[in-house]
């Protein structure tokens, strides 16, 4: 039998180095351009400003992933797409676009403005939905649904918006050097207030619309070409649309792009920000619902479903591990429950026929990975599980016990064996004993965390 072998151009470093390649040029002739149209210190300056919201954008979105957090390598191939080739992609194609409207028309203020609101959007938005479809395409292990699109769209437009900041600050800082302006009357300090105090999240905020629709087409469990390109392109549509809205409100003036402002994007964003953390919860269910089979098989603890769906339980269970097995231990459990959530969406796709072929095959390799690291992550998420666990439900105290059905006597045969019902004086019934109040159950102490025995101790 003839073993056949790939073609070089298939092999996964030939591919890594081609798109390594790919995106460092990117950089140099997006650097050189940029620095061009503002000069070295206006370079300098733009990019020390552009720099400031890009932590915490990372941040927002490194946090929503936290579940199931992707490869950094996903990461930095998004943000570094979005910074290098969707912003050359936009510059050189915005630049050709609003030059021929401009030379075709004769009207270069009509051009410009057709430019910002149309083909500004559709240039910029294709541009960095590409680096979402790469990685839809090529790491379909890692997109698995709605917040995985989120990230990688936020990621890119996080980048994009970078390259574009260091641009706008570093024009507006060279104005305000030719008219000589400084302090909050400047251009740079309105630019700087509009870009990145009141709108940081513009950019991510569209192009996180291409990313829902790319979540959501991989969450179905048909395998139907229509749905799968309708439902991306359908977000990439939306997403086009409200850059097209948040850049055509510039023209209408002050008060009407805070109208604009108020009315659309701030909604939108808290929308967008509600809906991708309600995800988030979702996909926790999904850990603690899936996890409980492997339990009766033998491969999880009791404990561990209810402990791996709460981000509380696996950050308790980090520290403690860190605490009494240092470094290796806290990375030993932060592995463990990247693959135990792996293996309940595997089985939840499963479940819903969106499982591959290699299911088992994937199933074996996320048992075998949980199976070297059990002895080091159980005692944590166990501890974990002591002390997040709900406190049990204790029934309200009842002022006095509630009696049963009266008692029946059956009747006598003869219903009066004698002349007189009761020949006999009977004493009278003595008076009920008064209620004495009894004590209030005590409540019942909780689990404390048990600190005598080291379960990393060698």
């Amino acid at each position: 039998m003839r073993h056949t072998h790939p073609h070089w151009w298939q092999r996964p470093w030939v591919r890594y180095g081609a798109l390594i390649t790919l995106l460092a040029l990117s950089g140099l002739v997006i650097l050189a351009l940029v620095r061009e149209e503002t000069g070295t210190q206006g370079f300098l300056v733009g990019l020390g400003l552009a720099v400031l919201p890009v932590p915490l954008l990372l941040a927002a979105f490194r946090w929503l992933d936290r579940v199931q957090p992707g490869p950094w390598r996903n990461l930095l191939f998004s943000f570094a797409w979005g910074a290098c080739a969707a912003a050359l992609i936009a510059i050189v194609a915005n630049s050709f676009a609003t030059q021929w409207i401009a030379t075709a028309t004769a009207d270069p203020d009509g051009a410009d403005t057709l430019g910002a609101t149309v083909i500004a959007p559709v240039v910029e938005e294709s541009a960095k939905a590409a680096a979402v479809l790469l990685v839809f395409l090529f790491r379909r292990r890692d997109f698995t649904g709605i917040v995985d699109g989120v990230v990688i769209a936020g990621v890119t437009a996080t980048g994009f918006a970078f390259t574009e900041n260091i641009l706008y600050l570093g024009t507006a800082f060279g104005t305000d050097q030719l008219t000589g302006d400084t302090g909050i009357a400047s251009v740079t300090a309105a630019t700087f207030f509009v870009r990145i105090v009141m709108s940081p999240f513009a950019h991510p905020l569209f192009t996180v619309l291409t990313g829902i629709g790319f979540g959501i087409a991989a969450l179905r469990p048909d395998r139907r070409a229509a749905p799968r390109v309708l439902l991306p392109l359908t977000g990439l549509l939306l997403a086009m649309g409200m850059h097209a809205l948040w850049n055509g409100s510039s023209t209408l003036g002050d008060l009407g792009f805070l109208a604009v402002y108020a009315a659309f994007m701030v909604p939108a964003f808290g929308l967008l920000t509600w809906l991708v953390i309600w995800t988030r919860q979702r996909e926790l269910r999904t850990v603690r619902t899936e996890l409980p089979p492997y339990v009766a098989a033998g491969w999880l603890s009791p404990s561990e479903p209810y402990a791996l769906g709460s981000m509380r339980a696996r950050r308790i269970a980090r520290q403690y591990a860190r605490r009494y097995g240092g470094k290796p231990a806290a990375r030993a459990v932060t592995r463990y429950e990247a693959y135990a959530t792996s293996l309940a969406f595997l089985r939840h796709r499963a479940r819903h026929g969106r499982a591959g072929a290699d299911f088992a095959v994937r199933e074996r390799e996320l048992l075998g990975e949980l199976w070297n690291r059990h002895e080091l992550a159980r005692p944590a998420l166990e501890h974990a599980a002591r002390i997040t666990a709900p406190p049990p439900v204790m029934p309200p105290p009842m002022p006095w016990a509630p009696y049963g059905p009266a008692p029946t006597r059956p009747p006598h045969p003869h219903p009066h064996p004698h002349p007189h019902p009761h020949p006999h004086p009977q004493a009278p019934y003595a008076a009920p004993a008064p209620y004495q109040p009894q004590p209030h159950p005590q409540p019942q102490p909780q689990p404390q965390p048990y600190h005598g025995y080291n379960p990393y101790r060698s």
